[in-house]
């Protein structure tokens, strides 16, 4: 099964999660409808939407509920742009101006506290402790990544295993609370919820190192932001640590310096330096041993439709170009 196939065979679903998401987005409030739903129809893939209703249904749920975690999932997840965005001063995400550069960073701001609350309010509609348990969890993790990430900025000695800490708080823990729901719904037993709460995080993990690499290869058009973003804002990503680490004394001093200093003055001479210390092959080969390790968790669950779905997710995790 390929990533079209695997989307097809929610597609239905996934309509009902996208109505449920516009209809929850309705306030009284006029610039929360006109910046909730710029934001919500900005073209992103709805990945962490569409493995909380993959999961559930490879779990074998067959109820409905598995539709309000999924707005629920793309609701935080949204929240989280927002902030990100203002944190980082963007201006650009998808392709399109950020919600920030059009509205103002306070209303971005107020918009993603919204998002936020409105997503607990679905929560308890569900009347359950337990997801309401991995979801707060799953949210007070993300802004401690978050933090994380901010100490590390302009931070040229971040090691790996730190860069790998906040990618599995920031990115990966969401992702794991989509999948692990799953077998919540489903009542599966402690081995395979999990099972299926270990895909979600080999998968979150590879999604955001294959980001990583495209940050330095990918055609701008395409990515919807500018080539060396991270760069310019001094994050420390992998592809950058491993170049630094493998590279000569002079390639070392260098991404120093931009790490540090963070700007685009020396992006070419960093770019070379990537080429050629081959960071982006070693981040692409742990990305693909992130994928592999989720699909090798998802194989106790049944072999189904579904789970050859999450199979193929995971390859498009690291296969995407965009």
């Amino acid at each position: 099964m390929d990533i079209d196939q695997a989307q097809d065979l929610i597609g239905g679903e996934m309509k009902a999660v996208n109505a449920l998401i516009v209809e929850r987005l309705k306030s009284d409030v006029a610039l929360i409808n006109q910046l909730g739903h710029y934001i919500i129809q900005s073209g992103g893939k709805r990945l962490r939407p569409q493995l909380a209703v993959l999961a559930a249904r490879a779990a074998g749920y067959q109820g409905e509920d598995h539709l309000q975690i999924a707005a629920i999932i793309e609701f935080i997840h949204t929240a989280t742009l927002l902030h990100d965005d203002v944190v980082d001063a963007s201006e650009l995400r998808r392709g399109r101006e950020t919600a920030n550069a059009v509205f103002g960073n306070e209303a971005a701001v107020l918009v993603g506290d919204f998002l936020y609350s409105r997503s607990f309010e679905m929560m308890v509609e569900l009347d359950s402790m337990r997801i309401m348990s991995i979801l707060s969890r799953a949210t007070n993790v993300i802004a401690e990544g978050e933090v994380m990430q901010l100490l590390n900025i302009h931070d040229a000695d971040t090691t790996e295993a730190r860069y790998l800490e906040v990618i599995h708080s920031k990115t990966a823990k969401l992702f794991e609370a989509a999948t692990r729901i799953g077998a919540v719904l489903s009542g599966l037993p402690q081995e395979k919820e999990q099972a299926l709460a270990d895909y979600g995080m080999h998968l979150g993990t590879a999604f955001q190192l294959i980001d990583d690499v495209l940050d330095y290869s990918a055609d701008a058009d395409a990515m919807g932001k500018n080539v060396g973003d991270d760069l310019a804002e001094g994050k420390p990503t992998l592809p950058l640590i491993y170049a630094m680490r493998e590279g000569s004394e002079d390639e070392a001093a260098l991404i120093r310096r931009a790490i540090e200093n963070g700007g685009l003055d020396e992006i070419d001479a960093v770019l070379a330096a990537i080429q050629s210390t081959g960071a982006l092959e070693f981040t692409r080969r742990a990305a693909q041993r992130e994928a592999d390790a989720a699909v090798a968790a998802v194989g106790c669950l049944p072999d189904s439709e579904y789970r050859q779905a999450l199979i193929a997710l995971a390859q498009f995790s690291v296969d995407r170009a965009v």
